[in-house]
């Protein structure tokens, strides 16, 4: 401690020294101590220092000063309060003293030390008494209106305070007010400003009665228009306080719009401009309570964006368009500038405004879209030809926000149900497109570069949205295209524009309409991909391929002859393809390309297709360049022109088996890729050696760790078993171990399950005698009996057994013969009551999956075998017996379903195995087969459906909902019928039906659903609890598979779904348990149904929905039962992505029930299972919160920013936070690998 004080009194005595370098070198040993932790002044350091620093602000030297000022930020931390007092004190008295130097340096002074000031929530008085003393000091120095400078400064620090700690200066809210409301008059503008910007940052934190004090003197000014120049501000201010604290300026719109409205009606240009800037924030900030107003503020906008008093448009465009043409030449330029030298003409400014706010509303109400293509879009379109460059940028960027809400949501919901309304507007646009083309084309040749880029980010967006429409206008686009790419004036970017824009187009249209055109537009994009700058080289070669396959089509016949244009394609891509000192993107954009000119232009290449092959040799041996080199070869491969691969094969193959030992992911599919497509088209180039060479590498690739490499591997298998059926033989070994192994796997499913049957099937029919059909059967079915002792039975998983059932069949289907002698094995099995219940249950699977495609019929003892299985001990052998029954009667139904039926009926015992059954019919038979039973199956079924118990009626229901899709114009009224059943069983029972017909893909029954879904979603407010649950989950099905159906039923159904998220006393009771008493909630299930059709309305009818109102429901579940709480913190977390100007609206309510979460604490003797819960919500809570910051400007709220200190400052919460970012960092990287 002494150490430290001598040591700093010797500094201070260096900062008197007459030489200001000592004095320089002394105050930044000063600062260094000071930056040190550890460092503790006693009380007459403290002083020294202090007062030591404060007189070098005075210095004479400028750097000493900067240095002191800079020493303060550490200071204040490291002193006690009276000093930090004594600090502002002296440099609020500085900021008023003559001397401008002094003052500048002051009030950097007191940002530094506001900027430091430890924030409110870490519980420091501090804080709070400082800034009372600042904020006394300030006000007082704002009000004198002396020296403009001073109130400039103070109105700044002012500001810094109130958005970093205006919760702190809670008591001092009126003052401020009071002192900043009269600085909007003062006669400079600047001061109008800062006041402005400081009354924003105080919205954020005051109280409801000072907003409303605020707001009332803004209105009462704003009537009273005392001065047009007042008046602008007052509108400013109101604008300004709306972008701050939008949610709260809301319940005033009524009374603030029309003096506003009456305003834009004013001459005065500024004015309207900044009324517009108003309405702009209003809309994006309000949206619902603008919602009354849209029209009106619309209307204004279209009228105000054609203001141009000053300037004659005369009607160019009809009368004499050669004019036109010859007037974009030079001598327009000089024309303008005689006549309209107007600088002082600023109606600019309003035309940009109003463009501005079209463009919040456009991006805001996509309800609106049929009236904006009415009204909007084409006085947009006749606006394209703006003189002032500004303006027009806004006015692009206004349609093109129109443009991407029109753009289809390309989406799995979408895809099945496009059809129908959302057409409109896409139609309504169609027909605009000429017009947008004939403003637009000639735009593509003036000199303005911004204006050019312009257009093209427009056309890109068009041919986005609505693919193939420019078809007809290329020819008035071309031109524009060439130019920009040629121009010399064209800027790098100009370039990349283009070129980006011309890839798009050539994607989206047919190949046929840019024929004729294809000798202008190659030349300009050859010269791009010589071009120096690596990104346009890059863009270059992107289009350059795909011109290449619009030059060719190998899909189609085509006349266009393609020949004449190589010497042109080919040696530039060849250029780039040989360079190694290039960027990596252009290498391997050049790789791709050169692949596609080979694949569709391959033989027009002659001599040089052999050189350019061994450079991809060169290119496969690199690491870099590996992947993509494997991508293109795979294309060549491919391609219908057969081209000679024999000369790379021989040193390519064994490199290519060289990557499946890598350990990159994409590097192995793509490789096994290349390989698959290389043994089919080029086996006889082949050597038994180099396959070998590959066969080596698969067995490790074959694993239950990444099923989606390992189907790809036994694809790849599966080729050669049939290219190369002697190669087989070598590979018996290992590699059928590493399949036995996955059949057993309880992992194995899908695709991967499918390859391994292919596999198997080709395997059979290659009669290799070490792996004939008896040899694969007994490793298929070994596990299972050699695990005849009981204790071993375990070690297969259910799944496993469906796996090796499937692959029995599969093998019995390829070798006929062997199949009768094979069923009757499992029918012995099946009868011999030795047999394991293992052994039973795949006996039963596998007659299962052999019934389903052959008749069983000659095996007569069939049902009485599985009937008395029905009565077997175990779960397992009844239930592979109910699916065995249900399968085999689909490979003969004439047979078996009349019998099923009759055992239905008379079999009450087993009813729920028969019923099993007859599902596995419904679902696996075709259509024509089941129509003559469908009357008998409906009779029966409809007899089950008021059964007591709940598992038996959901068969029921699956059974009436699949059987309605055989027949549904007839069957679905009689569900309908049905709803008007006293018994809530039956009620039940057809909603769930109607749930089974819902499918995501297109059906013959959705048009009827769309009729009379609206019924059966009528039953949300059913008497019967059950039978609203049940109806939820209908609802939740519908709008997750098919919106389509209740989007426009929504207005109607939201209030029963809302009305089920409340909480019902009445259903929650007490139930005892011995000495403790229990709460159930019978409403919980309902409830937490809601809510999950509440979270998949969001993904597919967010447009349709009230989202404060939604917010509302949200909010009470954040606050409900645990399992509710999860789902709503996910909801949340979703509506921050999707609707954020929404959820900012509402934080201060959303974050209190998020707070009290992360903070509560589980009582100490808690069950390990409440803590483990208590963490679950925590981190979903957290997920939420982080979210939430996610939103930009969320950090303006004054509760968000303090509850986010308050995360930091705990350790257990902050480590929390910490770990959730990691998790949401690590996301989204891992998401990319899979997509490879």
């Amino acid at each position: 401690m002494a150490s430290v004080s001598y040591h700093i009194s010797s500094l201070l005595e260096k900062m008197t020294s007459t030489d200001k370098d000592f004095r320089f070198m002394a105050t930044n040993d000063l600062m260094m101590e000071l930056q040190k932790d550890s460092i503790k002044l006693d009380e007459d350091s403290e002083k020294k220092v202090v007062k030591m620093l404060l007189k070098l602000l005075e210095d004479k030297n400028g750097e000493v000063q900067n240095l002191a000022v800079k020493c303060l930020g550490p200071l204040v931390g490291k002193v006690k309060e009276y000093q930090v007092e004594t600090i502002v004190d002296t440099l609020c008295t500085n900021m008023l003293s003559d001397k401008e130097q002094l003052r500048d340096i002051s009030s950097i002074g007191l940002k530094t030390v506001i900027s430091e000031l430890p924030p409110a929530s870490t519980g420091s008085t501090m804080t709070a008494n400082v800034c009372k003393k600042i904020t006394a000091q300030l006000t007082g120095a704002i009000g004198k209106q002396e020296d403009v400078s001073v109130q400039l400064e103070a109105l700044d620090i002012l500001s810094d305070m109130l958005s970093r700690l205006g919760g702190t200066l809670y008591s001092f809210h009126s003052s401020i007010l009071n002192c900043l409301l009269p600085q909007l008059t003062s006669p400079r503008l600047a001061v109008r400003k800062r006041a402005i910007i400081a009354l924003g940052h105080l919205v954020l934190t005051c109280s409801g009665s000072i907003f409303s004090e605020l707001t009332e003197h803004l209105l009462a000014e704003l009537k009273r228009n005392e001065s047009t120049s007042t008046t602008r501000t007052y509108i400013q201010c109101v604008a300004g306080i709306s972008r701050q604290a939008g949610h709260r300026i809301g319940e005033y719109l009524e009374k603030i719009i029309p003096l506003i409205v009456q305003y834009c009606n004013v001459e005065d240009d500024e004015l309207r401009e900044y009324c517009f800037q108003a309405f702009e924030s209003f809309v994006r900030r309000c949206p619902k309570e603008m919602d009354p107003h849209i029209p009106n503020v619309m209307g204004l906008c279209l009228k105000y964006i054609t203001f141009d008093p000053n300037y004659n448009y005369d009607n160019e465009e009809e009368e004499d368009e050669e004019m036109m043409d010859t007037g974009t030449g030079e001598d327009e330029e000089q024309e303008s500038d005689d006549e309209y030298s107007d600088d002082d003409d600023i109606s600019w400014k309003v035309r940009r405004s109003a463009a501005k706010c079209l463009e919040a509303i456009v991006s805001s109400r996509h309800d609106l879209l049929k009236d904006f293509y009415k009204t909007l879009s084409p006085v947009l379109i006749s606006r394209f030809k703006e003189r002032e460059e500004n303006v027009k940028a806004d006015i692009f960027s206004a349609y093109i926000s129109l443009l991407k809400q029109t753009l289809p949501i390309q989406s799995w919901l979408h895809a099945s149900d496009a059809s129908g309304k959302d057409d409109i507007p896409l139609s309504m646009l169609q027909n605009q497109v000429p017009n947008i083309v004939k403003a637009l084309h000639k735009q593509l040749k003036e000199k303005s570069i911004k204006s050019r880029q312009g257009c093209f980010s427009l056309l890109t967006e068009l041919a986005n949205v609505l693919p193939g429409c420019l078809a007809d206008h290329i020819p008035a686009l071309v031109p524009g295209i060439v130019f920009s790419l040629a121009d010399k004036s064209s800027s790098s970017n100009m370039r990349i524009d283009t070129l980006s824009f011309l890839h798009v187009l050539l994607c989206n249209h047919q190949p046929e309409v840019f024929h004729p055109h294809i000798k202008s537009l190659l030349p300009p994009v050859v010269t791009c991909i010589g071009d120096p700058f690596y990104k346009i080289t890059a863009e270059a070669l992107l289009v350059t391929q795909q011109l290449v396959k619009v030059i060719r089509p190998l899909d189609k016949s085509c006349t266009f002859d393609a020949k004449p244009y190589v010497k042109d394609l080919f040696p530039g891509t060849l250029k780039r393809l040989k360079a190694a000192d290039i960027d990596q993107e252009v290498k391997e954009r050049a790789i791709s390309c050169m692949g596609q000119i080979i694949y569709n232009l391959g033989d027009h290449l002659s001599t040089d297709l052999q050189p350019t092959l061994k450079i991809f040799l060169e290119r496969l041996k690199n690491e870099i360049t590996r992947l993509t080199t494997v991508k293109a070869l795979t294309l060549i491969a491919s391609s219908p022109l057969k081209i000679d691969l024999r000369p790379i094969l021989g040193e390519g193959f064994p490199i290519l088996a060289s990557f499946l030992r890598k350990n990159q992911r994409a590097l192995k599919l793509s490789t096994l890729t290349a390989l698959d497509i290389l043994v089919k088209n080029y086996s006889d180039s082949l050597k038994p050696a180099m396959i070998e060479s590959v066969l080596t590498e698969l067995p490790a690739l074959i694993t239950e760790n990444d099923m989606h490499v390992s189907q790809v591997a036994i694809m790849f298998l599966t080729t050669l078993a049939k290219v190369y059926p002697s190669c087989i033989s070598k590979i018996s070994g290992s590699v059928l171990a590493e399949i036995f192994q996955l059949v057993h796997s309880p992992l194995l499913q899908g695709g991967a399950l499918n390859a391994i049957i292919d596999f198997f099937q080709a395997l059979v029919l290659t009669k290799t005698a070490a792996m004939g059909y008896s040899e694969l059967m007994k490793q298929l079915t070994a596990p299972i009996y050699s695990s005849g002792s009981a204790g071993a039975s375990v070690t297969l998983h259910k799944q496993a057994y469906y796996s090796v059932a499937k692959c029995v069949a599969a093998l019995s289907s390829a070798c006929p013969k062997e199949a009768a002698a094979i069923v009757n094995q499992f029918i012995q099995d099946v009868k011999n009551p030795k047999s394991s219940s293992a052994v039973k249950v795949l006996a039963f699977l596998s007659l299962a999956e052999m019934g389903r495609t052959t008749n069983l019929s000659a095996q007569r003892e069939l049902k009485t075998i599985i009937l008395e299985a029905f009565t077997s001990p175990s779960e397992e052998v009844k239930s592979a017996a109910s699916y065995a029954l249900g399968n085999i009667s689909v490979g003969n139904l004439k047979e078996y379903l009349p019998f099923m039926l009759k055992e239905i009926g008379s079999q009450p015992k087993r009813q729920y195995l028969l019923l099993h059954s007859l599902k596995e019919v419904i679902s696996s038979s075709p259509a024509d087969g089941l129509k003559p039973y469908v009357e008998d199956i409906w009779a029966l079924l409809f007899k089950h459906c008021e059964c007591t118990e709940e598992g038996t009626r959901n068969v029921v229901a699956e059974c009436l909902g699949k059987l309605t899709l055989v027949n549904p114009s007839e069957l679905l009224p009689r569900l309908k019928k049905q709803l008007s059943s006293d018994s809530p069983h039956a009620r039940s029972t057809v909603v769930t039906a109607v749930k089974f017909t819902i499918a995501d893909q297109p059906q013959a029954i959705d048009a009827l659903l769309k009729g009379c879904i609206g019924d059966f979603l009528k039953t949300l407010q059913d008497p019967d609890l059950n039978v609203r649950r049940v109806a939820l989950a209908m609802f939740n099905s519908a709008a997750h598979n098919k919106p389509s159906l209740i989007r426009d039923l929504l207005n109607a159904v939201l209030p029963s779904l809302y009305n089920e998220t409340k909480v019902r006393r009445e259903l929650i009771r007490e139930v005892e348990m011995g000495p403790f008493k229990h709460t159930v909630d019978d409403g919980l299930d309902v409830r937490k149904a809601a809510f999950e059709c509440m979270y998949t309305l969001l993904e597919s009818c967010l447009d349709r929905l009230d989202i404060y109102e939604y917010l509302n429901h949200v909010e009470d579940g954040l606050k409900d039962h645990y399992d509710i709480r999860m789902l709503t913190f996910i909801m949340l977390a979703r509506l921050s992505a999707l609707c954020p100007s929404a959820v900012l609206q509402r934080l201060e309510r959303l974050i209190e029930p998020l707070r009290a979460t992360c903070s509560t604490k589980v009582k100490a003797g808690s069950v390990k299972q409440e803590f483990e819960k208590q963490d679950e919500l925590k981190r979903s809570a957290m997920r939420a919160v982080a979210a939430l910051l996610t939103i930009p400007e969320v950090e303006k709220s004054p509760a968000m920013a303090e509850f986010s200190s308050q995360i930091r400052s705990n350790p257990e919460m902050a480590s929390l936070f910490e770990s959730i970012q990691k998790d949401s960092a690590s996301l989204p990287a891992s998401e990319s690998m899979d997509m490879s």
